[in-house]
């Protein structure tokens, strides 16, 4: 497999690393939003959250929750944006959730899409309805 972020975590590819346990491998991203975005990547390779093991969410998100607290006290950033994208504008294909260091009037406007509203309630009961049933089927 020719996956950067497996290679980094096996330590063949150089990167600024800022955490390594069993879950998970943290590092500073080569073109951050700003100085402390890093990426949290899981030990083993999956492509999307909905792939990794649910015995591994949990200790992959403590993970992240560490990342999150040290680069807002190592940076003093007032707070921090973590996402994840799952394959569409997911650059590398192996989950990585951002965490990325954030202040007031420091240019990054919430998510990168215009948000709409839904057309009525009707609608939203609708989508939530489909969502319940997935869930539903997926235990």
């Amino acid at each position: 497999m020719d996956c950067v972020f497996c290679a980094v975590v096996a330590g063949t590819e150089p990167a600024h690393r800022v955490l390594e346990e069993e879950a998970a491998v943290a590092f500073l991203d080569r073109r951050p939003l700003f100085p402390g975005h890093a990426l949290v990547v899981p030990r083993t390779h999956h492509r999307t959250l909905a792939d990794l093991p649910a015995a591994e969410v949990g200790p992959f998100f403590l993970c992240v929750q560490r990342v999150a607290a040290a680069v807002e006290e190592a940076l003093g950033a007032a707070g921090s944006f973590v996402a994840a994208n799952n394959r569409i504008s997911q650059s590398v294909p192996h989950l990585h959730v951002h965490v990325v260091p954030r202040n007031p009037k420091d240019g990054l406007r919430g998510f990168f899409w215009p948000r709409r509203t839904y057309p009525d309630e009707a609608e939203a009961a609708a989508v939530a309805a489909r969502l319940r049933e997935a869930l539903r089927r997926t235990g």
